[in-house]
């Protein structure tokens, strides 16, 4: 525990060092903004008091949330003042410090040990977007070229879904495309709604569950983006739209699919875009947000509107990954694939490491890799014949999504109608 806490502060100093030779914003410059400067997001650092206040009594949580609201009001009010932008996010960042450290020197017992536990949650997830935006940085820098050409070729085995998507989003206008747009960028407060309902009984009950969204979230942060590198992807609103900034193959996207290249290459990219299309991390992350608002941990159904939200988060967040050209279909099937993978591997801990999850990782881990070969390797035979690749590439990601429900949600079913017949029983 020690030794990975010790790692937090030296992968920060060491990804500032390197923000610094190469010219970017490191980690702990965008965390000095966030306590005494312009906050980089309104959303992020409110999501991590959230998280904090999970570990408090009521009445601290009252306190912390308007010490935090006031001390913004007057951050934000100065901006204003000086003619600067408008944005919030200071207040939170300084009372989740305060938290710690009260919890630290002066509480004792459970109260500290829940309070220092959901303010490193609450940190995490804070540090862990400053160690985000330096990794798209070093995705930059190690990897000038791309392979979208590869990508787009795969894609058409799915019927070239980010074409289509963008015409569809187009037609229906402003309306749709700001609230896409808002859902799309706000995936982190959606998180942080079911995280807080997960964890609502911390406090009272005293215990902590097993599993729950923030753990997912974090290690789908740590896991994914590594792959950045290994398959560099811009996205075709980038390497085939006017957002190319002259790099771009073409301005084809969405009006226009391009026609199929049998000889694909990689191809030589700018120093801003970064290379974090493969696999959609979002995709990723929100189907993680609608596998955690099905069911309690007990196993009993969440809340409707829980239930309903996760859907409807999922639904727009996809539509807006593809109709704004972020993404292309097969990142989406790489995120999901590894969001079921990386969730097979968390969840249900107490059940330990049998058959049933070795299976289930390494066969998502098998399953991913496959794909990812097959995009590069393999991507002119899918484009040339598109209804058999397709076909493969949904059943693969059917087949991990039927694993992952029958080991998971159908025994839990199972267990609980069980439970509830001998409930009956007894009754009798």
């Amino acid at each position: 525990m020690g030794a990975a806490i010790a790692a937090v502060p030296a992968l920060l100093i060491t990804l500032q060092v390197l923000a610094l030779v190469q010219g970017f914003e490191g980690p702990l410059e965008s965390l000095w903004r966030d306590y005494a400067g312009t906050p980089k997001s309104m959303t992020v650092p409110w999501a991590g008091l959230a998280l904090a206040l999970v570990g408090l009594p009521t009445r601290r949580r009252i306190i912390a949330a308007g010490v935090a609201v006031a001390i913004d009001a007057v951050c934000a009010g100065g901006r204003m003042l000086a003619g600067d932008p408008f944005t919030v996010g200071n207040g939170p960042v300084i009372v989740l410090t305060a938290i710690a450290v009260l919890a630290l020197v002066r509480w004792e017992g459970t109260e500290r040990r829940n309070a220092l536990h959901a303010a490193a949650l609450g940190a995490l997830l804070i540090l862990a977007t400053k160690v985000g935006d330096v990794w798209l940085n070093v995705t930059i820098l190690t990897q000038p070229q791309v392979l979208d050409e590869y990508v787009m070729l795969a894609d058409h085995a799915l019927g070239d879904p980010s074409w289509v998507m963008g015409r569809v989003l187009e037609t229906l206008g402003p309306s749709v495309d700001a609230v896409l747009h808002w859902v799309y960028i706000e995936l982190p407060a959606a998180a942080i709604v079911v995280a807080v309902w997960q964890l609502r009984g911390v406090v009272s009950t005293g215990r902590w569950p097993g599993h729950y969204l923030v753990r997912t979230f974090l290690v789908l942060g740590l896991v994914g983006p590594l792959i950045y590198v290994l398959f560099p992807v811009v996205g075709p609103m980038f390497a085939f739209g006017a957002d190319g900034a002259g790099f771009q193959l073409g301005n084809y996207w969405p009006q226009v699919v391009p026609p199929i290249d049998r000889n694909p290459s990689a191809l030589d990219f700018d120093t801003v875009t970064p290379r974090n299309c493969m696999p959609s991390m979002h995709t990723a992350w929100a189907l993680a947000v609608f596998l955690h608002t099905r069911r309690a941990a007990d196993g009993s159904l969440a809340p409707r509107w829980l239930r309903w939200g996760g859907m409807f988060w999922l639904l727009c967040t996809l539509a807006a990954t593809l109709g704004f050209g972020y993404h292309y279909g097969v990142d989406l099937v790489a995120g999901a694939v590894l969001c079921l993978t990386v969730e097979s591997a968390l969840r249900d801990p107490e059940r330990g490491w049998g058959w049933f999850r070795i299976r289930l990782v390494a066969g998502g881990a098998f399953v991913l890799a496959a794909l990812l070969i097959s995009y590069r390797y393999l991507a002119v035979p899918m484009a040339e014949y598109p209804v058999l690749a397709g076909t493969v590439v949904l059943a693969l990601l059917a087949a991990v999504a039927a694993a992952f429900h029958g080991t998971w949600f159908a025994r839990r079913q199972k267990v609980r109608a069980e439970e509830m017949e001998s409930v009956a029983v007894s009754a009798e």
